[in-house]
């Protein structure tokens, strides 16, 4: 979520930044609510445990766009909303692709590699901080995260199953596969422009 600009000083954006019980925040927190639920349901042995895992994934995954376009569109974007909706958006991709791995849908060499790129990521935003810089999110980086959970969801569901080279698939797979291939690419272009910012942060602290 990005802060609009204009209003000055005392604008209604800015007087909300401190504010922690907006209708947004609320959102961001139900959603952090569903991941152990979702989790523990997709892991269980209980009829229908797939359906109730997808629904709650889906529910927590949809509603990633919902509380920043409240926050926008009510002037009530906040400090603590900027802080954790990214991270609400980790722990749902990680989440998701620890739990298809424990239930034998996907490999543990990408568990592996998506969980290293967002520890990098994090490490990295850790680093902007220090310099005063926050890193925004690009049109790339929510392109990953929106292929990532369509795909999560698909296998999640395990449905449908598609025919390929002789061999029966989840439709799921090559979206992930693909939003594994966003995922690097985002991370190096990331990389890219936090060592700009930076250079930034120091040219002005030396002028």
């Amino acid at each position: 979520m990005v802060v609009p600009q204009g209003g000055g000083p005392h604008s209604e954006q800015e007087e909300h930044l401190q504010d922690v019980w907006t209708v947004a925040n609320v959102i961001t927190v139900l959603r952090l609510l569903l991941i152990p639920f979702f989790f523990s349901v997709l892991l269980s042995d209980r009829a229908h445990a797939n359906t109730l895992a997808f629904a709650l994934f889906a529910a927590a995954a949809s509603t990633d766009w919902l509380d920043g376009m409240i926050a926008r569109r009510t002037g009530t974007v906040t400090a603590l909303g900027k802080a954790i909706d990214p991270l609400v958006d980790r722990l749902l991709l990680a989440s998701g692709v620890t739990g298809l791995y424990l239930i034998g849908r996907v490999p543990l060499w990408l568990v592996g590699l998506l969980v290293a790129r967002d520890v990098y990521l994090l490490w990295g935003a850790y680093r902007l901080e220090q310099h005063g810089e926050r890193m925004p999110v690009t049109r790339l980086g929510k392109a990953t995260t929106v292929v990532l959970l369509a795909g999560f969801s698909l296998l999640i569901l395990g449905w449908p199953a598609v025919e390929f080279a002789g061999v029966e698939r989840l439709l799921g797979e090559p979206f992930v596969y693909a939003g594994l291939v966003l995922s690097v690419t985002s991370a190096v272009h990331y990389t890219f422009l936090a060592r700009r910012l930076v250079a930034s942060a120091e040219a002005r602290s030396a002028g």
